[in-house]
């Protein structure tokens, strides 16, 4: 049943999924050996002394648990498969990239504000704080007098990967062109449309990227960017009728 159901994934969703599966399997593996690949390859803020430029890309191959892949990969399977039915693999691959990199310019673009109220700059590097980094944490020389330090603490040392951003740019897209499709919770297991569920989740984000919980370690103006991102682009697409990109 389960050769089958692979089998009858388009190529493109296939082969995200299995590349996202080998990310996370390597995740553990290396972690095994001392090696922390969610620090390496999940994305960090630009001044961040441990941002490299390729994290950019592979941060959204990267999965914090079990539960975090799985859920993107099942939302992949079941939504992304109809879509690049739909577009075509080119147009598909296209759409799934710029929502996972708009999540992650959202994302950084939110960081950049709260870090310029703190200090006046954009990409301050981490002297500015009178601090230094001792393995994955931050030591103040002298007592911190800096509002928001913990803010300052948790953007320049905290990382953010995951799927979700193009994960929501593609439920976004699919509530655009299904808006009456239904789609079975899991929890509780009761019927949705899609554009209600589009709608439901974007709120959630909104407010919750809004609260700025501490204790809240989800990317919420993340998958914000991925929608809008996902929304624009189909706008475009949409209104460009005698051109397919």
């Amino acid at each position: 049943m389960f050769q089958n159901l692979f089998r009858n994934i388009p190529t493109v969703t296939k082969n995200l999924l299995i590349i996202n599966v080998i990310f996370f399997i390597a995740t553990f593996l290396f972690q095994s050996r001392g090696i922390d690949l969610k620090e390496m390859l999940g994305m960090h803020y630009p001044s961040s002394p441990y941002f490299e430029p390729y994290q950019i890309v592979t941060h959204f191959f990267m999965h914090a648990n079990i539960m975090h892949i799985f859920f993107n990969m099942f939302a992949l399977v079941i939504i992304g498969s109809q879509l690049e039915r739909v577009w075509g693999e080119k147009r598909y691959l296209i759409f799934y990239l710029i929502t996972a990199l708009g999540a992650a310019f959202l994302y950084g673009a939110v960081q950049a504000f709260e870090i310029y109220n703190l200090t006046g700059e954009l990409f301050p590097t981490i002297d500015i704080f009178n601090v230094e980094i001792v393995g994955n944490s931050i030591q103040y020389r002298i007592e911190p007098n800096l509002p928001g330090y913990d803010a300052v603490s948790r953007i320049y040392l905290g990382t953010s990967l995951g799927a979700s951003g193009a994960i929501y740019g593609l439920l976004t897209a699919f509530a655009m062109l299904f808006p009456n499709t239904e789609f079975m919770l899991l929890f509780p297991p009761i019927p949705i449309k899609a554009k209600w569920m589009a709608i439901g989740l974007g709120a959630i984000a909104l407010y919750s990227g809004f609260q700025n919980n501490p204790g809240d370690s989800v990317a919420h103006f993340a998958h914000l960017g991925g929608m809008l991102f996902g929304f624009i682009l189909v706008k475009i697409w949409q209104k460009k009728t005698d051109s397919f990109y």
